[in-house]
């Protein structure tokens, strides 16, 4: 089913921008003449471009392509006719935020982690932001390249009649759901990224992730600069290899959302697990189930853990058995885990998002886990707080 989707995106679009050379032959030379409009084909390879720069990076692409729209149009009638992103009360301000990021991934860089971490933070949640209003306001905007035809067409006698009929309201419906899934695609892979610099804990790899990204996006206008049909080639190279990953790019990107939404709101504060099932994440691959599939834990009839959840969220239920054997949970600084024993150590098996903070020892009665354990740095913390003599009551120290 996947292929056959992505061969229908590859196909309506790249079909959309060819025309056959006998119809520019048959173009009348005089209307070629009095009019500066470029072909719908050129035109939609330029836009397969655009959306696909606009994707991996939204705030940046859409300021660009208001920008260079704007510098374009030749009289203020022009200018007035353009759309809300090629207007300079938007990408002005939006250009100064762009160079505000900038500044931070590069003369930032050498600022403190525990200062640098809240900025990639707010980068990460500007991408969704300016990705979901880019999705809404600017794809189908940029992908109608079908123009309706002139005024003086439907002024004309029989031998028009086929002339006059305007069907472009149907090429541009068929492209933009198209041009909105690939764009969707993409942006995934985009936010990944983003989500990977959330996680890395050293500077060089945030340096490399950002690298791989800007070099991409600088090849999508230097590409359709060269030639239209070269920059939509590669475009539509890149919008495969994000269909490919989707699955893994969603999921990553909807574990970044949790934990992002869990953080910057506090949640952990006004939450409280439920009685019998609570959200949580697969810590890796289990019976082909991928890592970061984001379900409900409860116990079955049997007393089994199993997780209930839909692929993409949205599709039919599956439940997935976890394995049996003792599971415990190991309480971290920013997020805890359950764990499952096996031989002399443990495997994880659950992440809990950051809700979880201070509720584990619910969690504990609740799923009759053995115990709860601090781990990681959170591990080390106790260790040394510990060794300096400064140890809490016994109760509290006592895992729950």
């Amino acid at each position: 089913m996947r292929k056959y989707l992505l061969l229908a995106i590859v196909l309506v679009m790249a079909g959309g921008s060819w025309r056959p050379p006998a119809a520019w032959a048959a173009a009348p030379a005089a209307a070629a003449a009095s009019t500066n409009a470029v072909p719908p084909g050129v035109e939609l390879a330029r836009a397969i471009s655009e959306i696909t720069g606009v994707a991996i990076s939204p705030l940046l692409g859409v300021s660009a392509v208001g920008a260079w729209k704007y510098f374009h149009a030749r009289t203020p009638q022009q200018r007035a006719r353009l759309p809300w992103f090629a207007q300079p009360w938007f990408w002005i301000p939006a250009l100064v935020l762009v160079a505000a990021c900038v500044f931070k991934d590069t003369v930032g860089a050498a600022a403190p982690r525990a200062l640098k971490k809240p900025l990639d933070l707010a980068d990460a949640i500007e991408h969704k932001i300016s990705g979901l209003v880019a999705a809404g306001a600017f794809v189908p905007l940029v992908i109608a390249v079908f123009p309706s035809p002139p005024d003086e067409a439907f002024r004309l006698g029989a031998t028009g009649f086929l002339a006059a009929i305007d069907l472009s309201w149907l090429g541009n419906g068929l492209l933009v759901p198209v041009a909105m899934l690939a764009f969707f695609f993409v942006f995934l892979a985009s936010n990944a990224i983003n989500i990977l610099i959330l996680l890395s804990p050293f500077a060089v790899v945030d340096a490399a992730l950002k690298g791989f990204r800007l070099l991409v996006l600088a090849t999508l206008p230097a590409t359709a600069f060269i030639n239209p049909w070269l920059g939509a080639g590669w475009a539509l190279l890149i919008i495969v290899l994000a269909y490919l990953i989707a699955g893994w790019s969603f999921r990553l990107s909807h574990f970044g959302l949790v934990f992002i939404w869990d953080i910057v709101t506090l949640r952990s504060r006004r939450f409280r697990p439920a009685p019998a099932a609570n959200r949580m994440l697969l810590a890796r691959t289990i019976n082909q189930v991928p890592a970061r599939t984001y379900g409900t834990l409860r116990r079955d009839d049997a007393g089994r853990l199993r997780l209930e959840y839909r692929p993409w969220l949205v599709l039919p239920q599956r439940v997935l058995p976890l394995p049996e054997g003792r599971y415990h949970l190991a309480r971290g600084l920013f997020y805890s885990q359950i764990l499952r024993a096996e031989g002399r150590g443990s495997t994880a098996v659950l992440l809990l998002p950051p809700r979880y903070r201070g509720h584990e020892a619910e969690l504990v009665a609740i799923y009759g886990l053995t115990d709860a354990r601090d781990a990681g740095l959170r591990a080390a913390f106790r260790w040394l707080k510990d060794t300096l003599g400064f140890k809490g009551s016994s109760a509290a120290a006592a895992p729950a």
